[in-house]
Order: C-alpha cells, then sequence, then structure tokens
C-alpha cells in the first residue's frame, strides 16, 4: 500500500518529485505497452465487447478512454485460476534486481483497483486521496489530476506505489454513489463480503466500466476536461 509522505526540511523539492514522477512514468508506459503485446487482438476485442464497445466491429475502431479501460482490463485482470497479462509478460521480462525497471514492474503487478476520494493538495506535488472501500489514505501523483480534480471529488482508477506515492495505471473514471449501486446490484454477491473483499474482485472494475460506459460517462465534458491529460 502507498503511504502518504509527510512534509519534511528533507521532502524532496517539487522539481525533484516530478523529475523521479516522469522516469517511473516512462518506464510504466514502457512496460503496458509490452504486457499489451502479450495480448492478441482478439483477447482486447473481447475484453471490449464485454464493455459493450465494438460489438461487432474490428479492433482498429476501437479508440480513446474507453480503449484504455479494455486494455486495463485485459493486462490486469482475469478469473480466479488464470493468468493476467502483466505476469505473463514478467516472466519473459529481464531486469536487474533492485532497478527501476524491476521495481516499477512488480508494483504494476501489485496494482489495485479502487474508488477513490480527493481530499487535498499535497504540499509538494500531487493529491491525498482516501481509497474509500479499503479506508486508507495515500499520497496519488498526477499532473493533470493535480490541475484538474477538485476536492471531494471521486472516481473509479487502478494505482500502484512503485514509490512512497501512488500512480494510476492510466485508467480512470469519474463514478457516484447510483453507478455504484448499479455495479453492486450487477454483483450481488458482493453484497455478502466486506468492503475490503468486494473491492478485490476480478470482476468489479469491468462492471463499474461498463456501466460507466452505458452512461455515456466518457462521452462527457467533464470527463474529457479532468481524464484528458491523465497520463501526465
Amino acid at each position: 500500500m502507498a503511504a502518504l509522505l509527510k512534509p519534511t526540511s528533507e521532502s524532496p523539492s517539487r522539481g525533484e518529485l516530478l523529475t523521479r514522477y516522469r522516469r517511473l512514468r516512462e518506464i510504466s508506459t514502457i512496460h503496458r505497452s509490452r504486457a499489451t503485446a502479450v495480448l492478441s487482438a482478439d483477447a482486447i476485442l473481447r475484453q471490449s465487447r464485454s464493455l459493450g464497445l465494438a460489438p461487432g466491429g474490428p479492433l482498429d475502431a476501437l479508440d480513446g478512454p474507453e480503449l484504455t479501460l479494455a486494455l486495463d482490463l485485459a493486462i490486469y485482470a482475469a478469473p480466479v485460476g488464470c493468468s493476467r497479462a502483466i505476469d505473463r509478460y514478467a516472466k519473459s521480462a529481464q531486469h536487474a534486481p533492485g532497478s527501476d525497471e524491476a521495481l516499477v514492474l512488480e508494483a504494476m503487478r501489485n496494482a489495485r483497483f479502487a474508488v477513490v476520494s480527493v481530499q487535498r493538495r499535497h504540499p509538494a506535488a500531487g493529491l491525498i486521496v482516501t481509497d474509500l472501500f479499503r479506508k486508507a489514505e495515500l499520497w496519488l501523483v498526477n499532473c493533470g489530476f493535480e490541475i484538474s480534480l477538485p476536492e471531494h471529488s471521486v472516481f473509479a482508477t487502478r494505482y500502484f506505489a512503485p514509490e512512497v506515492f501512488a500512480m494510476t495505471t492510466g485508467a480512470a473514471i469519474p463514478v457516484d454513489v447510483d453507478l455504484l449501486r448499479s455495479a453492486f446490484e450487477s454483483l450481488p454477491q458482493l453484497l455478502r463480503r466486506s468492503p475490503n473483499e468486494a473491492i478485490e474482485h476480478w470482476r468489479l472494475p469491468e462492471v463499474v466500466y461498463r456501466i460507466a460506459i452505458a452512461h455515456r460517462v466518457t462521452e462527457t465534458t467533464i470527463y474529457k476536461e479532468l481524464f484528458s491529460g491523465q497520463s501526465g
């Protein structure tokens, strides 16, 4: 779990922090691209169709935030007993132990789907957010979010923590109580589980994304304004 770095006289400057963040972001982008290469076009298309996208169309007809959500599921999610693309890629990757590449890849393998609420700006960079289901506060660095998201914004994302701060994998979508209620009504077995157990269920992200797409959240102006620069 990412931890909140409390500001001290030894805390890094904003410039140092953002330099480190951009280095790790660049590495994570390379890992994500290589993990995507492990997937077949049919696997991505099947995942896209599970979200209600391009039900009869070709893969190259998909683009934008919807494809980002489909790739998030294809890379990081799998039924119990099945391997994930990120893990299959990691088996073939060769990085020196302790290197930034190895650090980021291991963090990505432990990425968590979450519903988070923005609490405030971090004094150095990024946001302090609350992982609502796990009742955990973390430091999330994302330049686009820092600029655009107001306090108390709630969104679903997947994050990983290669440092004392967390980063998103790229997928993010605004959510509200009604959307989450609809997701749990679609997966009633989760109502019998604790919040900590429910958020870990491999199908919950798919259902949340599918409902958000059905409600055209990714087509709204606010989504485009807040999330178009999400990897920045």
